[in-house]
């Protein structure tokens, strides 16, 4: 192994908490049958990582590529938040080639912190600007992870106020079958409420009556009480 992925290793390791990793195999559920089954954790806080990733700024593709094969989960989060970096800087490598990256390498993007993370700032940023199809396609996904990769994109357009593909995307995910799902659908039209809180309701409107619980539920989570209540009992 290349002498710099092993000094990146040692020192995550440094900050690993064994309890911790013991609770985050329970939270990110990585039990037979659940959603996260068989990661590994080193129990590692999210701040430190992102010390690591200061420190190592400017590591080779393939060797960040070696990190985000591993089956280590913060390392593979350690990877996806250095290519985070890299693409925002645009200087170190070409976006277009962490992009493409990051689109091919779904497979080790397997949980939501890593998706979350990662996803609103590479393909997000990338397609801003671009046709957005290779989102819809990732939505029509039978891999959850693809799924939430591509709702979760949007956030980066959400935050320039272009809406209509959270919706469209949404809208193309109310009948999914997962919770995790559920949840970020929810969150991201709660996201769009925050900058305009007229298309959240119109598209609440048309749907809510039809939509997963829990999704309403994020959905109109800062709604004053009495409207929430009007959504949940179905009366608006």
């Amino acid at each position: 192994m290349h002498d710099q992925i092993l000094e990146i290793c040692s020192e995550l390791r440094n900050f690993a908490e064994p309890q911790r990793a013991r609770v985050h195999q329970r939270f990110f559920k990585t039990g037979k049958g659940e959603y996260g089954e068989g990661d590994k954790f080193l129990g590692i806080r999210v701040p430190h990582i992102r010390k690591l990733v200061r420190k190592f700024r400017g590591l080779s593709l393939a060797d960040t590529v070696k990190l985000l094969h591993s089956r280590w989960h913060e390392e593979r989060l350690f990877a996806l938040l250095v290519m985070v970096d890299a693409f925002k800087k645009g200087d170190t490598h070409p976006q277009e080639e962490i992009y493409s990256l990051y689109m091919a390498s779904t497979k080790w993007i397997n949980n939501w912190d890593l998706v979350d993370l990662s996803a609103p700032h590479i393909p997000g940023g990338w397609l801003f600007r671009r046709d957005r199809v290779p989102l819809f396609e990732f939505a029509g996904s039978d891999d959850l992870w693809k799924k939430r990769i591509a709702i979760i994109s949007t956030l980066h357009f959400i935050r320039m106020k272009d809406f209509k593909d959270t919706l469209h995307i949404s809208e193309k995910l109310l009948k999914d079958d997962h919770d995790l799902i559920h949840k970020a659908v929810g969150w991201m039209l709660r996201e769009v409420g925050k900058k305009d809180l007229e298309i959240e309701e119109q598209f609440l409107r048309k749907h809510y009556m039809n939509m997963p619980r829990t999704m309403l539920r994020y959905a109109i989570e800062k709604f004053p009480e009495e409207k929430r209540q009007k959504y949940l009992k179905g009366i608006i």
